[in-house]
């Protein structure tokens, strides 16, 4: 196991592409609201415009406490804390192509802006400790210790709908620049019609 939780033990399991998200493309954002770490609540259906990253995540680790039991075992659990700090660190070259970040899980909203503030997030967490995300859209999620966890996925949104999908993801802590690269090469397709 890494020393901190910002850095990704090495040899971990590779998720593979199941299915489970192929539906997401072209759907609507449902009208949902999620508390967020501003201490308002965000209205998940008028985000993007003109686009949104909707990044979902299992659960962000906090120094002190220890992962679930198996974690680093689990296909895609393990790299919230790279992933969110990669979009941190991404998060200028996001804005200059026109997009707002959100990271989402079902972490409590408390939990949410621990994380947002220890790792000096720019954008806003939203708590699902519901999973009324994952119901709406049938999002894919994965037991672990008696509780249920998102799994690791990317929606990039416009105008309120579905516009692309990344799942699984992985490596985590690459995705941000991965999403980014999607996004420059969209905005230069649309500058050029």
């Amino acid at each position: 196991m890494a020393g901190t939780y910002t850095e990704l033990p090495a040899g971990l399991p590779v998720p593979a592409d199941d299915g489970a998200a192929g539906h997401l493309p072209g759907a609507a954002l449902p009208d949902l609201t999620f508390a967020s770490t501003s201490g308002d609540v965000v209205r998940l259906s008028s985000i993007g415009a003109p686009r949104a990253v909707l990044y979902v995540y299992p659960m962000t680790g906090r120094p002190g406490v220890s992962l679930p039991e198996g974690w680093d075992e689990i296909p895609g659990a393990r790299g919230c804390t790279p992933e969110a700090c990669s979009f941190r660190d991404h998060h200028a070259e996001l804005a200059r192509v026109g997009a707002e970040v959100f990271g989402l899980s079902s972490q409590s909203a408390d939990e949410q802006a621990e994380a947002a503030h220890r790792l000096e997030l720019p954008f806003l967490l939203l708590s699902d400790p519901g999973l009324t995300l994952a119901a709406a859209l049938r999002l894919p999620t994965f037991d672990v210790e008696g509780s249920t966890r998102y799994r690791r996925l990317t929606m990039i949104v416009r105008g309120g709908r579905i516009e692309r999908v990344f799942y699984p993801v992985f490596p985590p802590d690459r995705h941000a620049s991965e999403a980014l690269n999607w996004l420059v090469a969209v905005a230069e397709a649309e500058t050029r019609s």
